[in-house]
């Protein structure tokens, strides 16, 4: 079995808002990236544009208890992108922040051992948690 992070593969879009139709927009790219025959599962907090009707086809949403920001990999990912790329700057305008935001992405996504080791997590019994 590849790994996400082993294929060199990332979805990511940069919207100018975050509600139910973006989304949308973003669980539509996840699908078409998801190669046939296979299945994708995205792990999801408690937000309320975070919505299971959003599931595809070939993609599902795991959502998590909850207060439990440790549980969700994407929190690190969100760290690590601000922390190393966009907190406690200006910008000049909002094509500046997009741009910040695109070379951020772009820059971690060519990281795919920092991706592993700031998303891994330890094996769990799920009973415990759901």
């Amino acid at each position: 079995m590849r790994l996400p992070w082993a294929t060199g593969e990332s979805v990511g879009l940069v919207l100018p808002y975050v509600n139910k139709q973006a989304m949308g927009l973003h669980m539509e790219e996840i699908s078409k990236a998801v190669p046939e025959g296979r299945h994708a599962v995205v792990v999801m907090d408690g937000a309320l544009w975070h919505q299971p009707s959003l599931d595809q086809d070939n993609v599902t949403m795991l959502k998590l208890p909850p207060y439990s920001p440790e549980l969700n990999p994407a929190e690190q990912v969100w760290q690590y992108l601000k922390q190393h790329w966009l907190s406690n700057r200006c910008f000049e305008s909002y094509d500046a922040i997009v741009d910040a935001a695109c070379d951020a992405w772009n820059a971690l996504c060519n990281e795919t051992n920092l991706i592993r080791s700031i998303t891994q997590r330890e094996r769990c019994d799920l009973s415990v948690i759901f």
